[in-house]
């Protein structure tokens, strides 16, 4: 294991790549012990609740050691892999000399910094030392010292109400999560540095009394079996545990309200195989969601309050004068809802080929955290597995999502007779805190409007 004292060893901590991230699970080393690292080159895959991404390495040096093997998962702040830096780089947590002048050495170049850039959220300058050293006071006579100068190292690191208890931050989560109140805990590391261990065992219930001895022993809580050869237990983590927990905060905190509309898209379909033929559109992914992510924008055009977002903190309805719009993408992974960018101010060409960029990405598991921050308003294509409709819950933070069925040709009345035409339902979820059932209506309204007649792109535009 790497020591404060190995002066040349720097740890790389696990940074928070998203917004306010937790933790990460390593998929994958690029590296072993002994490897030549230089900085900016990849060491490593991790995958948080958000996505897959690359971690480079922020300096020059060779792998002394791998915290942790693949699959763990680990807090953001933990170090994770040791490495020697090369001579003459800074060491990151070299103890001072004691009582020592130190010979004099011919003024060194000091490395330029202003041209490296923090690739990812949590890089910057290099964190001092989480360890404290009792700092050196000469001690005064006897007669004149007062009670603290011999109070044991107990008392001076936060349990006699002096100063914060010592502990890591996954610690302080820890006993966060836990109820502990850690100036009640009895601190067992070096330096008076609360543990694990030591909040575990301040949380544990404490014995119960001896039960009186006529009293017969409780009988063993029966274990419960699972039949493996039948049944598979898949860890909930990543993507899924992200999108779970979004999803029960966005049903029990947004009053969902959907509503429906069944459309006549014929001509819609027409104008998408007249699209396939456009020559400025030739190499770009046309297909019936193109027109309909186009009719979403248009009608958020007409109806703009939609496009807003609820601040319960400080009780305002932020009203958005741009459309991030999410498309929500099945990956490996689970469900992502990556989204485009200013998409109000995009041309048909230029959203035809966001669209395309996004689903490749998504489909390849590279789709950044940034990608899948910021969106105002989601289409779901519930309709590419052949169903016909469905009440989809919000993406947090958002104020509708507009889910499409299956086209089908179906028998539909269509100048006065019944003729097969490839009709579909469509169904809009908005927050009513935020939009009133007329503002929703209008909308769902426009879509199918547009959708019914496409020429309505060019005179509602």
């Amino acid at each position: 294991m790497t020591t404060m004292t190995d002066a040349s060893v720097r740890e790389f901590k696990m940074p928070d790549v998203g917004e306010g991230l937790t933790e990460a699970e390593i998929l994958k080393w690029y590296v072993q012990p002994g490897d030549t690292v230089t900085d900016g080159q990849v060491v490593c895959e991790v995958e948080t609740a958000k996505a897959a991404v690359e971690l480079p390495i922020p300096y020059d040096g060779v792998v002394r050691e791998l915290r942790f093997p693949e699959g763990t998962t680990v807090d953001v702040g933990t170090p994770i892999i040791a490495v020697d830096v090369t001579p003459g780089a800074p060491a990151e947590e070299a103890p001072a000399p004691a009582e020592r002048t130190p010979a004099p050495q011919p003024p060194a170049e000091e490395p330029k910094q202003e041209g490296r850039k923090p690739v990812l959220v949590g890089y910057g300058v290099a964190e001092s030392s989480t360890k404290r050293r009792p700092r050196k006071t000469t001690a005064p006579a006897a007669e004149d010292a007062p009670p603290a100068a011999t109070a044991p190292q107990s008392e001076l690191n936060g349990h006699g109400g002096k100063n914060r208890p010592l502990a890591k931050p996954p610690v302080r989560k820890l006993a966060k999560d836990l109820g502990v109140d850690l100036a009640t805990v009895t601190p067992s590391g070096p330096d008076g540095i609360i543990t694990r261990e030591d909040v575990h065992a301040a949380a544990a219930p404490a014995p119960a009394a001896p039960a009186p001895a006529v009293e017969r022993p409780a009988a063993p809580a029966p274990v419960v079996a699972y039949d493996t050869a039948r049944e598979t237990r898949i860890p909930v983590k990543g993507v899924r545990k992200a999108t779970a927990q979004a999803m029960v905060g966005s049903a029990f905190t947004a009053p969902h309200v959907t509503e429906f509309v069944t459309v006549d898209v014929t001509r819609t379909m027409k104008l998408v195989e007249e699209l396939k033929q456009d020559k400025d559109l030739q190499g770009l992914r046309v297909n019936p969601l193109l027109l309909i992510a186009k009719a979403l924008l248009v009608a958020i055009k007409r109806n703009p309050d939609v496009n807003a977002s609820w601040d319960e903190a400080n009780q305002e309805i932020v009203r958005k004068h741009y459309v991030n719009l999410g498309i929500a993408a099945a990956t490996p992974r689970g469900l992502i809802v990556p989204n485009i960018k200013d998409a109000q101010d995009k041309t048909l060409p230029q959203l035809a080929e966001a669209l395309g960029e996004l689903v490749t990405t998504a489909r390849e598991g590279k789709t950044s955290p940034a990608a899948m921050q910021g969106g105002t308003v989601t289409i779901t294509n519930v309709g590419v597995f052949g169903v016909d409709t469905g009440t989809p819950i919000l993406n947090p933070g958002e104020s509708a999502i507009l889910a499409v069925g299956a086209i089908k040709l179906q028998p539909w009345v269509h100048k006065g007779k019944v003729k097969p035409r490839q009709v579909t339902t469509l169904a809009l979820s908005f927050d009513h805190r935020l939009v009133d059932g007329e503002l929703g209506s209008k909308v769902l309204a426009d879509v199918a409007a547009i959708l019914e007649q496409p020429k309505r792109l060019i005179t509602w535009a």
